[in-house]
């Protein structure tokens, strides 16, 4: 099949270079030049393991182009995916001014009948039929609108594209039914064909759903706190529930990346909009935000006043195998130091460049190793759960802290390994792991 692709952020890249790698022909378009160039050059803008070997591979295969001329693609294509980003606005919805301009283009583009003209990118509800309608003001020739929202986790990205849960197929067209059902065939038989409006709103209640569960579990480790038990024996305990699954159930200090803030907040302004207060999702946002800051109130309960103190990152991608930092709940907790005038030193394995590109300050030094990092720190905190992190001794780390503060915001080390070390450890919802010490727990009593 001959696709054209529109849009090489994370979605368009990754699914066009997994298209090309079923054997498809496929061109990815773009507006920014450099990163076109940089594509073709075999260098690849975003972290995502596996992803450059794939683009090599099918590059030199000739399944796969990339070029900034949209004409001539759109032309040769039977279908085009729009992939390009939909971010919010300042009041949480979406903004669709991309993906609005990419359909005007593809209209004024297309020179056949029966072109499939299938949206990637998640957007609200009812807009594959603005889309539709705009491309109809822009051309006489017949095509078809499907909405096939994607569900892939960076870090995972390719695996998640060529072994997929389950595709959802939103049209009203049977050309579009057949071309679409034909292209993901070899990928899973868990293909599910709906109508549009329901295909955009199954990403929204999924993205919403998993990041419920994130917020419940991380309002479960806050009172496994106050009454020492341990969420990760309670996390198991639930997960071996099929009604429940064991899948975002890791407490921690929330949630962020380009997915889960943006899309809660949009499906939010999504009820608004249809007078209903989405009161579940606005508590599950509330307790996410909160949770990042558990960081700074156990450092100030630990240290007191945070002024002058030396306060080591480790961590500040939104989760481990990205660069991604979009939303990453390192912003917070790092503006929150620098508001109390503490120093930062901070390190992360691969992305301390698209962090400190939105984050400069001669307040916080960016650091080029873990040790650089936590040498002569007054605390350490661990803020993304890379391997890295957790395959370095505790001991170790002991000896390059100037005080041996350890807080662990995601639970990645365990008690077997503190036993060993003098270091003050705190986690997330598990009781208190330190030497020779136990936190005093109320009695519960029921009347």
């Amino acid at each position: 099949m001959k696709i054209t692709v529109i849009g090489t952020g994370y979605v368009g890249l990754v699914s066009g270079v997994c298209f090309s790698e079923l054997g498809n022909d496929v061109t990815c378009v773009d507006h920014i030049e450099k990163k076109i160039e940089m594509l073709r050059n075999g260098e690849v803008p975003i972290y995502e393991p596996g992803l450059k070997e794939l683009i090599q591979k099918n590059t030199e295969a000739g399944r796969l182009v990339f070029t900034t001329d949209l004409t001539e693609p759109i032309q040769k294509a039977e279908m085009v995916i729009l992939a390009v980003g939909t971010p919010s606005l300042p009041n949480g919805e979406a903004n669709l001014s991309y993906i609005m301009a990419a359909a005007k283009e593809v209209a004024q583009a297309i020179n056949k009948n029966n072109m499939v003209i299938v949206t990637k990118s998640t957007v609200p509800v009812g807009t594959n039929e603005k889309i539709n309608n705009l491309i109809m003001e822009h051309t006489n020739f017949t095509f078809s609108i499907a909405s096939v929202p994607e569900f892939l986790r960076e870090g995972s990205a390719i695996k998640d594209t060529l072994h997929p849960d389950r595709i959802i197929i939103g049209t009203e067209s049977e050309i579009a039914k057949r071309k679409l059902t034909e292209l993901h065939r070899p990928l899973t038989d868990q293909i599910i064909i709906t109508d549009v409006r329901s295909a955009e709103m199954i990403k929204y209640a999924s993205n919403a759903f998993l990041a419920t569960k994130i917020s419940f579990i991380n309002e479960i480790a806050n009172i496994c706190e106050k009454v020492g038990a341990d969420v990760t024996k309670v996390a198991e305990g639930m997960g071996y529930d099929r009604r429940i699954g064991s899948s975002f159930l890791k407490a921690g200090i929330g949630y962020g990346g380009s997915c889960f803030p943006k899309d809660t907040q949009a499906l939010i302004q999504i009820a608004g909009h249809v007078d209903y207060d989405f009161k579940l999702l606005k508590s599950v946002v509330e307790v996410n935000n909160d949770q990042r800051f558990n960081i700074i109130r156990k450092l100030e309960s630990i240290l007191g006043n945070l002024q002058g103190k030396t306060i080591a990152i480790w961590g500040l991608s939104f989760k481990p195998e990205t660069d991604d930092v979009r939303d990453s709940p390192a912003f917070d907790i790092i503006h929150s130091l620098l508001d109390r005038h503490a120093k930062v030193r901070a390190y992360d394995p691969i992305a301390v460049k698209n962090f400190r590109s939105q984050l400069n300050r001669n307040e916080v030094h960016y650091c080029s190793s873990a040790e650089e990092a936590a040498l002569q720190a007054d605390a350490l905190c661990v803020l993304t759960e890379w391997n890295e992190f957790s395959e370095i001794p505790l001991l170790e780390i002991q000896e390059w802290l100037k005080r041996p503060i350890l807080i662990d915001g995601r639970n990645i080390y365990t008690e077997e390994e503190l036993l060993d070390t003098e270091l003050m450890y705190y986690s997330v919802g598990r009781p208190n792991m330190n030497k020779g010490v136990r936190e005093e727990v109320p009695l519960l009593f029921l009347k």
